[in-house]
């Protein structure tokens, strides 16, 4: 009747709940406690500590409990200590706090410990508390110090409000431009090779470069335009004339400020045609506030993958065809729209964040 062989130390956690249960129910059932020895191959010591334990606490005594430290037991930090160093790492810099860099590792976090509690931790037991704070190496986003974070809050709760019910009192369309430049000699994202040996990427030694705007709605429509000349006021005007020529209501285009969204001449133009065409300016050193920053990323991310252009014009086919694919592809249009810092959904033109 035994299906048990050698000690019960040796079985898994469950194997052991499991042989007490059974031993007991065997002694509920009348059986003689040297029996239930005999035929579960154990002690009779165990077997009256079981028998103790279903009397003291019934069933719940002889299911099995994790072994070891509780979680959160016996740490070398309080709790409080612990809340301290998490907080410190999310709101500040190492330069901040008197420390070198402005990255957080390991050794910076252990350097902080050390200097708020003056206790030193191995780099893997700074790495314990991090997973145990749910806290993950990541790649920063960059911001610049030059960036006014109450024209930050002003915009998203005060400019992007009044933008989108305007547009929609006006039946309007509302899109997000920007302009870009694509050199020849970008090699972006990375490849497989051999160890040790550092890959080649063979491409032309001429340097050349084309320049394209574009735009996108929440709704997945790209509208662009690829030129080899600087972009200037000009080159805005015709842009907008081009975009004013798709659309059979208003626009309302919201773009950085770059000077020539602000020049004399966009402004002329602007005026002539403020039935068409209404401008609107993101805060300064803003980008993440603009999807159209993400479809930048993007081209520049997809040229590479291809045809590697040996003149300005390969360039510039190029880049037209990743325009045109991604005005085949409008779910990959609104994507852009759910950015990592501001998400701006799809159905009324509402901004999270």
């Amino acid at each position: 009747m035994s299906e048990l062989v050698g000690d019960a130390r040796h079985l898994s956690p469950s194997a052991q709940e499991a042989l007490r249960l059974r031993a007991v129910a065997a002694l509920v059932e009348g059986r003689d406690r040297e029996d239930v020895a005999a035929m579960f191959k154990v002690s009779l010591k165990a077997v009256d500590g079981w028998w103790a334990k279903w009397l003291a606490g019934g069933r719940e005594a002889l299911i099995g409990r994790p072994r070891g430290r509780r979680i959160g037991e016996h740490q070398v930090l309080s709790e409080a200590e612990q809340a301290a160093v998490r907080q410190a790492v999310l709101d500040h810099q190492p330069c901040e706090l008197g420390l070198a860099g402005q990255l957080w590792t390991r050794s910076q976090v252990g350097a902080l410990i050390v200097k708020l509690y003056r206790v030193r931790l191995t780099e893997p037991g700074v790495g314990k508390y991090l997973r145990r704070w749910e806290l993950s190496f990541q790649r920063p986003d960059k911001r610049a110090v030059e960036q006014n974070p109450e024209a930050v809050r002003g915009w998203l709760e005060d400019a992007w409000p009044e933008i989108r019910a305007l547009a929609k009192a006006e039946d309007a369309e509302v899109l997000f431009a920007d302009q870009v430049g694509i050199r020849s000699d970008q090699v972006t994202g990375r490849t497989w090779g051999e160890k040790g040996r550092t890959p080649i990427v063979r491409r032309t030694g001429n340097r050349f470069s084309v320049n394209a705007m574009s735009a996108i709605s929440t709704k997945g429509r790209m509208h662009f335009m690829v030129f080899t000349e600087t972009f200037d006021a000009q080159v805005m005007c015709r842009f907008l004339d081009r975009l004013a020529g798709h659309f059979d209501r208003k626009i309302h285009l919201v773009v950085d400020r770059h000077s020539a969204h602000r020049s004399k001449k966009v402004r002329t133009w602007l005026a002539d045609h403020a039935d068409r065409v209404e401008l609107h300016l993101l805060p300064s050193y803003s980008p993440e506030l603009n999807p159209d920053e993400l479809v930048n990323a993007d081209l520049k991310r997809s040229l590479p993958m291809r045809h590697r252009a040996r003149n300005q014009a390969e360039l510039a086919a190029e880049a037209r065809r990743f325009f045109h694919r991604r005005q085949r592809q409008p779910h990959i249009v609104r994507g852009y729209f759910h950015g990592p810092q501001v998400r701006y959904t799809l159905d009324e033109n509402q901004l999270s964040f």
